[in-house]
C-alpha cells in the first residue's frame, strides 16, 4: 500500500524513500542529480562479490578497469558467437521436459534456473555445472551461491546491532563465501595451466588490459566478477522466462500467438542465431513481461546533493530512493487503463518506438545499467526452443497455470 508517488518506509532502523510513478522517476536517471548506490540484500552480497560489476559502489577504480575490459566483450557479434553454447544447454532442459508425462508437474522456476546458472558458466568461463544431470541435486557451488543469496536477504531485514545473535548463520555465510571463492581461484588455476585457446569472459579478464590506464583486472576483481556473473546473471533471468511462462498460460491467445510466430519462421529447422532476429512476437512477450515482473524490481539511488524531489520532497545526499519499477512500469499515465493487463501487442515495434522516453527500464540506468543485457536476451529468446519442441505442448497446461510450479 502507498501513500503517493514517493513515500517512505523505516526498515530495520534505515530509512527508504520509494518512487513509483513514471513522471517523478525520470528525475532519478538524470546522472547529474543522482547516482547509484548499493543498499538492502545487494549491500550485503559485498561480501562475497566485492567490487564487481554490480556491487561497486560509485567511482570505485577497479569497477572503472572490469567496466572498460569487459565492455567489448559484451557486444552484440561476441553474443552471437556464444549461441552453440547456450543451444547446448536448452537442448539439456528440452531433453528432460521429453522425458515427463503429460500429467507431470513440472516445476519451471527450478528448471529455469539449472538452465541459466548452466548457460553463463559454460559462456564465461567454459565450466560445466552439469545440473540436468545431477537428479534433485545441484552443484557443490549452486548450493553455497543460494544459500549466500538468502542470507544476504535474511540480513537486509535485521538492524546491524542484532546481528551478533545469528553468529552461527553468519559463519555459515563466510563459509559458504569462501567456497565460492576457492571454486573460482581453482578454475582460473586450471586455466593458467592449460595452454589451449578458450575465448570466453574468463580469458578475456586474464589476458585484457584496460585501454585507458594500461591496467589488468586483479585476480581479487576477476573472482568478484566471477560471482557476479553467476549471481546476478542466472537470477534474473530464470525469473524472467518463469514469469513468461505464467503469462502465456494464462493468456492462452498469446501463447497460440508465439507457437504460431515460432512454428512460421523456423518450422522444422535447427534454430540458429538469425532465427532470433525474426521473432517480434517473441520478443514482445519479453518485454511485456519484463514491465510487469521486472526480475530486478528496482534500483537505488541517492542525489550528489540536497535534491527537491518533484518540487515537493527534499532528499538528502546518502539517503538510499529505490525506483520501483514494479510500479513505475504499471503507471496508467504511461500504460493507460489496462496497465496491469499482459497485453504484448503493446510492445510490438511500431507500439514500442512510441513510449515516451525511459518508461520500460527493466536493465537499470546510465552507465551502471545491465552490462550483459545482450547476452540476457539471446538467452531468453531461447524460449523459442521449447515452442519448437513437439514433445514439450504448453498448450495442454493452458487452461491451469498450476501445473507449473
Amino acid at each position: 500500500v502507498t501513500s503517493g508517488p514517493v513515500y517512505t518506509m523505516t526498515f530495520a532502523g534505515q530509512k527508504f524513500i520509494y518512487v513509483c510513478n513514471y513522471e517523478i522517476a525520470q528525475e532519478l536517471y538524470d546522472g547529474a542529480r543522482f547516482h547509484k548506490i548499493v543498499a538492502s540484500g545487494v549491500a550485503n552480497l559485498r561480501y562475497a562479490a566485492g567490487n564487481g560489476l554490480f556491487t561497486a559502489q560509485v567511482d570505485n577504480h577497479e569497477w572503472e578497469i572490469a567496466h572498460r575490459v569487459l565492455l567489448p566483450h559484451f557486444g552484440a557479434s561476441k553474443i552471437r558467437n556464444m549461441f552453440p553454447s547456450m543451444i547446448d544447454i536448452a537442448e539439456q532442459l528440452c531433453l528432460k521436459w521429453a522425458r515427463f508425462g503429460p500429467t507431470a508437474l513440472i516445476n519451471v522456476s527450478s528448471d529455469f534456473t539449472r538452465l541459466t546458472l548452466d548457460t553463463i558458466a559454460l559462456c564465461t568461463m567454459s565450466f560445466r555445472f552439469n545440473s540436468f544431470y545431477l537428479g534433485d541435486r545441484v552443484h557443490p557451488f549452486v548450493e553455497a551461491m543460494t544459500a549466500v543469496l538468502a542470507e544476504a536477504e535474511t540480513q537486509s531485514g535485521i538492524p546491524p546491532y542484532l546481528g551478533f545473535l545469528r553468529w552461527s548463520s553468519q559463519a555459515k555465510f563466510f563459509k559458504n563465501i569462501n567456497f565460492m571463492t576457492q571454486t573460482c581461484k581453482e578454475i582460473i588455476g586450471n586455466r593458467r595451466d592449460v595452454a589451449a585457446d578458450t575465448p570466453d569472459l574468463l580469458d578475456a579478464m586474464l589476458t585484457g588490459r584496460d585501454a585507458k590506464t594500461g591496467e589488468e583486472m586483479t585476480e581479487e576483481s576477476i573472482i568478484n566478477n566471477m560471482i557476479t556473473f553467476l549471481i546476478a546473471g542466472h537470477e534474473a533471468t530464470s525469473g524472467l522466462l518463469s514469469f513468461v511462462f505464467y503469462f502465456l498460460l494464462e493468456n492462452p491467445d498469446a501463447l497460440q500467438k508465439a507457437y504460431d510466430e515460432v512454428g512460421s519462421i523456423i518450422g522444422g529447422e535447427r534454430i540458429s542465431v538469425h532465427h532470433l532476429q525474426q521473432l517480434p512476437f517473441i520478443d514482445a512477450v519479453l518485454k511485456e513481461t519484463l514491465r510487469l515482473m521486472p526480475t530486478a524490481p528496482g534500483f537505488f539511488v541517492t542525489p550528489f546533493k540536497t535534491e527537491i524531489l518533484g518540487g515537493n520532497y527534499a532528499i538528502h545526499a546518502g539517503e538510499p530512493i529505490l525506483a520501483l519499477l514494479h510500479l513505475i512500469q504499471r503507471d496508467p499515465a504511461v500504460w493507460g487503463d489496462n496497465a496491469e493487463e499482459f497485453k504484448p501487442e503493446r510492445m510490438l515495434k511500431h507500439n514500442f518506438e512510441k513510449l515516451p522516453k525511459n518508461s520500460w527500464k527493466p536493465f537499470g540506468n546510465g552507465k551502471r545499467a545491465c552490462i550483459g543485457r545482450a547476452f540476457a536476451w539471446e538467452e531468453a529468446q531461447l524460449v523459442c526452443f521449447v515452442f519448437q519442441s513437439s514433445e514439450t505442448d504448453l498448450s495442454n497446461f493452458a487452461d491451469s497455470a498450476e501445473n507449473f510450479a
